[in-house]
């Protein structure tokens, strides 16, 4: 009797709470870019401006050397097409003092054509607090 009043409780909490839990992925756009070709995006919240930046610079072996900064911090990835390796997650504001899925942005993999790697880009923001304006490159 107790283990299925525990299970009933688990899966109240489980139901109750899902939402919190649910994240949905908004697709933005494809981005292809050349060998240390620059992608620039800059990122509006509240009265903040941030600005996300991303490059390759080596293919090799199949994975492929990212380097990324957003809020002046610089990281690098390897990624790689056929491994669960294959994107990277930048989380776009604090966490703060609410319990809340804070908004991210996803960088995926897509593919190598070309001398151009490819990737998809994905923002979750289930409050709508994210503003984004793409930047152009002055080559």
């Amino acid at each position: 009797m107790k283990i299925n009043y525990f299970l009933y409780i688990l899966i109240y909490i489980y139901l109750a709470h899902i939402d919190i839990f649910a994240s949905s992925l908004q697709k933005l756009r494809e981005v292809s870019l050349k060998k240390d070709q620059l992608f620039k995006m800059v990122i509006f919240y509240d009265n903040h401006k941030k600005l996300f930046q991303m490059r390759w610079t080596l293919f090799v072996n199949d994975g492929l050397v990212v380097l990324r900064s957003y809020d002046k911090i610089v990281a690098q990835n390897v990624l790689y097409m056929q491994n669960a390796n294959r994107s990277f997650l930048v989380k776009l504001m604090p966490m703060g003092d609410i319990f809340y899925n804070v908004p991210y942005l996803l960088v995926k993999f897509q593919a190598f054509k070309n001398n151009k790697a490819i990737f998809q880009l994905y923002l979750s923001d289930d409050r709508g607090q994210i503003g984004l304006k793409y930047l152009k490159n002055k080559n």
